[in-house]
């Protein structure tokens, strides 16, 4: 199948997420790096109630023009904001904030609330979604058994799970899970904030004539996960949507993915052992 900028992949929700993403974690220009960014061809862009830009986010879609269907927009419940009654409250508000009906991807933002919590929390996204106000569900830094506790709930398991991921740090126990139970796996980090200077990783990019981010983000495609690169330079957003004219070979494919250091690889946070 041929990658284009207009890819999207199917989630057990029913509907459908643009295979590349544009984050906006600590993005101090946000409505102005979104409209760049909707201009360079991204429809996804991924947000959080704690990187507190909801409000710059529905600006900027506002802006643009582009009919709201056709953008696939996500943010994030972090684990001090859980619990049933106050991730409800927190849906309302972020819809108030983005300006919008309804959100297309909600996620858990992190583990760290403990099982009951990360539960009521789980729950109450479920119950927002029957409601209207959500259209898919996720979670965002699950390790297996966070995974495996929502399974032993009984709950519909959730659409996307959201973590580190570049070619140091693969979490492939995670991604094995996720593949075996249809959640798809989203990539933060996948430029590895910068830290592109390894030799494999500049040759190939040498070798294709291309940056090493692209690179990266061509990886990320290739294996499946959905990359959400961030940048506030209007150049550096274009360049990171423009990875549709050349394809990684299988033994380039090789040597990245012979790169992996486990959790040593991380350079985020990463919280996927919590307890």
């Amino acid at each position: 199948m041929t990658l284009t900028i207009e890819s999207r992949i199917q989630l057990v929700s029913g509907h459908t997420m643009p295979l590349l993403g544009f984050g906006v974690y600590q993005n101090f220009t946000t409505r102005a790096s979104v409209l760049e960014a909707l201009r360079a061809g991204f429809r996804h862009v991924d947000s959080a109630q704690a990187y507190r830009n909801e409000a710059a986010v529905g600006e900027a879609v506002k802006d643009s023009g582009i009919d709201r269907g056709e953008l696939f927009i996500t943010t994030k419940c972090i684990s001090k904001h859980h619990g049933y009654e106050s991730t409800l409250r927190g849906v309302d508000e972020s819809l108030a904030k983005f300006g919008f009906e309804y959100i297309d991807l909600f996620l858990i933002h992190d583990p760290y609330s403990g099982t009951e919590r990360r539960l009521a929390t789980y729950r109450a996204l479920q119950d927002a979604r029957d409601a209207g106000k959500i259209r898919s569900i996720g979670v965002s830094n699950y390790g297996i058994k966070h995974l495996e506790e929502i399974a032993d709930a009984k709950y519909d398991m959730p659409a996307v799970n959201q973590i580190e991921l570049h070619p140091f740090c693969q979490q492939r126990p995670i991604v094995d899970y996720c593949r075996e139970h249809s959640i798809v796996v989203q990539a933060y980090c996948p430029i590895m904030r910068g830290k592109m200077d390894h030799p494999i990783i500049q040759t190939i990019a040498q070798n294709h004539g291309r940056d090493a981010a692209q690179v990266l983000l061509r990886w990320s495609l290739q294996k499946g996960f959905v990359p959400l690169p961030k940048s506030a330079t209007p150049e550096r957003i274009r360049s990171n949507a423009q990875l549709y004219n050349f394809e990684l070979e299988p033994e380039e494919m090789e040597q990245l993915d012979g790169l992996d250091r486990g959790k040593e690889g991380s350079i985020s946070w990463n919280p996927v052992d919590a307890p």
